[in-house]
């Protein structure tokens, strides 16, 4: 895995929604991510949910075809007092889902608290809080309209912390290389 840090990668983050879905795509290069775009899918003209969802298909299979991401990274459904709104909203996030899967994409899934606390270190930040520090890590000159957009940028920049922290933890192969590599945790 330590190769994925030397080799570029792209990661599409998605922020489900029935309204509005956002995505952000950055490239990482090394340890450094750079944004590549980000932007929202506009469902609010469907008032068929059917087609809600395969506009939702549609534009996520476009997306990775424009920008071969290798890894999808999505905001899970938070849990929520109108039943029917977590049901099509469980619909959105499977349809994105599914389209990542059909392209063979690794899916990674993350909870709202968990990509807030990854980029702000604030699980209950507000999306404006999330947005204008996105926009000065990431050097975004003008943040967009519908901060969905950023919530999609913030699930992929969460995957990267995740996927950075993993990889930088100390791996052993055996007990034997754990006490090479710890000798001053051993007691003669």
């Amino acid at each position: 895995m330590t190769d994925t840090l030397v080799k570029e990668r792209v990661i599409l983050g998605v922020d489900p929604g029935t309204t509005i879905m956002g995505y952000g795509l950055i490239k990482v290069k090394h340890k450094d991510p750079s944004m590549i775009a980000l932007g929202i899918i506009d469902l609010k003209k469907y008032s068929d949910h059917y087609l809600k969802l395969k506009t939702i298909f549609e534009r996520i299979i476009s997306l990775i075809d424009q920008y071969h991401p290798d890894e999808l990274a999505i905001e899970a459904p938070f849990y929520g007092k109108n039943v029917q709104s977590m049901l099509k909203l469980g619909r959105a996030q499977g349809v994105a889902i599914s389209a990542a899967l059909s392209r063979s994409i690794p899916i990674f899934e993350y909870a709202p608290r968990k990509i807030k606390m990854s980029i702000t270190g604030r699980g209950n930040a507000s999306k404006e809080q999330v947005a204008m520090l996105l926009q000065k890590l990431l050097k975004i000159k003008e943040l967009p309209a519908e901060l969905d957009a950023t919530d999609g940028l913030a699930a992929a920049m969460c995957h990267f912390y995740q996927a950075n922290a993993i990889q930088s933890e100390k791996s052993y192969n055996s007990w034997k290389d754990f006490i090479n590599k710890n000798p001053k945790r051993i007691k003669k």
